[in-house]
């Protein structure tokens, strides 16, 4: 009797399988969301060379899903609250679903970062009632709080073990095999869900906040919009401008409108509060950091050195393995010390680790050192323009005629870079070095962007050095 008072949720719902398997059902649905982020960073050079794809192209494969998901996010937890969240969390995760067999298929770039977005849509929607839930899963507070360590260790395992999982399906099939396996993992976490987890509501909850959700996603997205096509056009173009004016423009109203707003989808109060805005600068931070790795350095080690799909599984597996201990550990010192440690000599490791991984980093790299560099561990638009003045300038020195160089520029950006130099008459040893130059102008863009995330991180660890003061524990809450 015992064992089943504490399986009935504060609805008055007893989970079929009781609560470890509900659990355990809503952190399958977490890792997916979660694995998304990361999973496609191994498979970036494939997906070049296979769709004939460019630098922008690949930055909006990752980007089409992480705005979705940020953008609508909360909006789909307020839904949630007042619908239900069973049945937006199963919305979600058959939109995800979808999503994945249209990005498996996709005959171009563009269709696949309509299929990502579609994805990022499902995860929005899946992913705030896997959190939510288990304030009615676990009526008591000491459980809740241990199930509440298991959901957020399950979200950082999922974004360490998306480089590896990527990895190897890339190594077994091709870069379209990440795609089918979402689905197949997807719909077998929507059928055990549909049968295991109960519906649980809030007939108290306050309606969404549809004004602020347009006003956010649409700051974030025209935001986005311009960094991305600054990259070719420059910042001082037009449109860029023009993107950029009209995103300072909503992120004010935004700001504007949650303050007036009776139920604000994000309360600004919040940021009057140094553990909340450092927790999320830092948050901000590394998060930047660990894409740079996950992005820029996967596709430098596919187009650069030619690393296998399981080379590139076998680099990350170590930095996989120690983000879980890591996260382990952390979770424990902190509930014992409080976060200002464990974050501040976090943010050191990782920048540490980001300035040995652009040590190691090489034509010919040096695969234990890059291992260890990496397991201590808007780029975007620092890199591709890096990249580009570096290759203009070598191109220039190399004497090369400007028709050719737009050509070089094309074969570089889309993955095409020839192997038959004969295509090239009379240019035959010219394009070897303009290869070479290339290559030296992606690491020239990746050593600034490992250094700008270096810059940050150290940045975030003095914020939370001076900012999250050790308070003592009232007894008497």
């Amino acid at each position: 009797m015992a064992s089943q008072a504490e399986a009935v949720s504060q609805d008055g719902v007893v989970p079929r399988g009781g609560q470890a398997l509900a659990l355990a059902t809503l952190c399958t649905l977490l890792f997916l969301t979660f694995l998304d982020n990361t999973v496609v960073a191994v498979a970036l050079g494939d997906i070049q060379t296979s769709l004939k794809a460019n630098v922008a192209d690949l930055q909006w494969v990752v980007g089409a899903y992480a705005l979705t998901f940020a953008s609508i996010m909360l909006a789909c937890g307020m839904i949630g609250d007042e619908l239900g969240r069973k049945k937006v969390m199963l919305a979600g995760a058959g939109v995800f679903c979808a999503g994945s067999v249209l990005c498996a298929l996709a005959p171009n770039v563009q269709t696949l970062i309509a299929g990502r977005a579609v994805m990022g849509l499902g995860a929005a929607a899946s992913e705030p009632g896997t959190l939510s839930m288990l304030r009615h899963l676990y009526p008591d507070a000491r459980a809740r709080n241990r199930a509440v360590g298991i959901w957020a260790a399950t979200s950082g395992f999922a974004l360490a073990a998306g480089p590896v999982v990527g990895g190897v399906l890339t190594g077994l099939w091709n870069w379209r095999g990440i795609f089918w396996f979402n689905l197949a993992f997807g719909l077998a976490a929507l059928i055990v869900a549909a049968v295991i987890l109960p519906e649980s509501s809030d007939p108290t909850a306050a309606r969404v906040d549809t004004a602020g959700t347009i006003l956010g996603a649409g700051a974030l997205a025209t935001f986005v919009f311009a960094i991305i096509d600054a990259e070719s056009a420059g910042f001082g173009s037009a449109p860029v401008i023009i993107l950029l004016c009209l995103s300072a423009v909503l992120f004010a109203a935004f700001g504007w409108w949650e303050r007036r707003c009776p139920h604000p989808l994000l309360d600004l109060r919040y940021l009057r509060v140094p553990q909340f805005t450092t927790a999320n600068i830092t948050a901000f931070c590394t998060y930047f950091a660990t894409f740079a790795i996950f992005f820029f350095t996967a596709l430098y080690l596919v187009e650069v050195v030619n690393a296998s799909g399981y080379r590139l599984a076998l680099l990350f597996l170590p930095m996989t393995v120690l983000m879980i201990l890591a996260s382990v550990l952390a979770g424990r010192w902190t509930s014992a010390t409080g976060p200002r440690w464990s974050i501040t000599i976090g943010c050191l490791l990782l920048a540490g680790g980001l300035l040995l991984t652009d040590a190691f980093l090489s034509p010919h790299p040096d695969y234990p050192g890059l291992i260890v560099a990496l397991a201590l561990a808007i780029l975007g638009s620092l890199v591709y323009s890096q990249l580009h003045v570096s290759l203009v300038t070598h191109m220039n020195q190399l004497g090369v005629p400007k028709a050719f160089q737009g050509l070089v520029i094309n074969a570089i950006e889309t993955g095409t870079i020839p192997n038959n130099t004969s295509a090239y008459a009379g240019f035959g040893k010219l394009v070897q070095e303009v290869i070479g130059a290339a290559y030296q102008a992606f690491k020239d863009g990746l050593h600034a962007a490992l250094y700008l995330s270096a810059g940050l991180v150290l940045a975030a660890a003095v914020l939370s050095f001076i900012t999250l003061r050790s308070r003592p524990v009232d007894s008497g809450s």
